[in-house]
């Protein structure tokens, strides 16, 4: 199952084609929540396997949970949870995610980037940016505690407001572009885009925010929330399972999930 304030079929069409590949007997369900701590109890006392853990639950979560793992406890955010005889464990697979995307795609850490965000995901997005050697980078955060202790957890830059100037690598780490309010706002603005060489967004749904469309109109390289979200969902698939997809399943349940573009972009890397 899945928690989020905007809870999608996305994650839902991915595993359950996979579930139906491998021939294994789980289903996997989306949901929101007005009472997290409730919905979390529920995991437990149903013996439900896992969650997957979404905007803006990922740091409320913690203190209900029985232990963190690593990727977790690093950084301070859970994407995900496991359910061990009753025992549920904290993982964060969209640090794995992030950081295999930006080492496939070969991106040189000596680019600068211009992050927009502070929250859960962001602090998973910033980890891997300093674990993949990415040194210089600015990130853009409204909130006055969450922006620079982020910053200065790994060793980056603060803004509180978006400066005219943008960098070559720019990152999305809001809901800006997401369905729903604010589906059409653009993260950062033309000329920043116009100016920068590769465009990150995390948003999953759409796959093409107005953020990407606009990159790829621009012909910037480009990469989407829908390759992080499946990424993170094969690890998640993983761990509630014990089995780990080929990538031609891992492509087509993509496909299937958010369409063909993704599909060719996951063969691609």
């Amino acid at each position: 199952m899945s928690l989020s304030a905007r809870p999608g079929n996305a994650g839902s069409r991915l595993h359950n084609w996979l579930y139906d590949h491998y021939g294994l007997d789980y289903v996997y369900k989306s949901f929101s929540t007005t009472d997290l701590a409730a919905a979390i109890g529920g995991i437990r006392a149903l013996g439900i396997r896992g969650c997957a853990i979404s905007m803006p639950f990922k740091e409320a979560v913690i203190p209900m949970l029985d232990g963190m793992e690593a990727s977790a406890t690093a950084i301070d955010s859970v994407n995900t949870i496991v359910n061990g005889g009753g025992v549920l464990t904290g993982y964060n697979t969209d640090y794995v995610a992030v950081r295999a995307l930006l080492e496939r795609r070969e991106i040189d850490p000596s680019t600068p980037f211009l992050l927009r965000g502070s929250g859960g995901m962001a602090k998973a997005v910033v980890a891997a940016l300093r674990d993949c050697g990415f040194t210089q980078g600015t990130i853009v955060a409204r909130n006055p505690e969450a922006g620079p202790a982020l910053a200065r957890q790994y060793g980056f830059g603060w803004l509180e407001v978006m400066p005219v100037e943008g960098a070559p690598l720019l990152i999305n780490v809001t809901p800006l572009g997401m369905e729903g309010a604010g589906a059409d706002a653009l993260a950062f603005s033309p000329a920043q885009i116009a100016a920068c060489e590769i465009v990150f967004d995390v948003v999953a749904q759409p796959a093409n925010t107005p953020f990407v469309k606009a990159a790829q109109e621009a012909g910037k390289r480009v990469i989407s929330g829908a390759e992080v979200i499946v990424l993170q969902a094969i690890e998640q698939f993983v761990l509630y399972t014990g089995v780990r997809p080929d990538a031609n399943a891992i492509a087509r349940a993509a496909g299937f999930a958010h369409g063909p573009s993704v599909e060719e972009k996951l063969r691609a890397v």
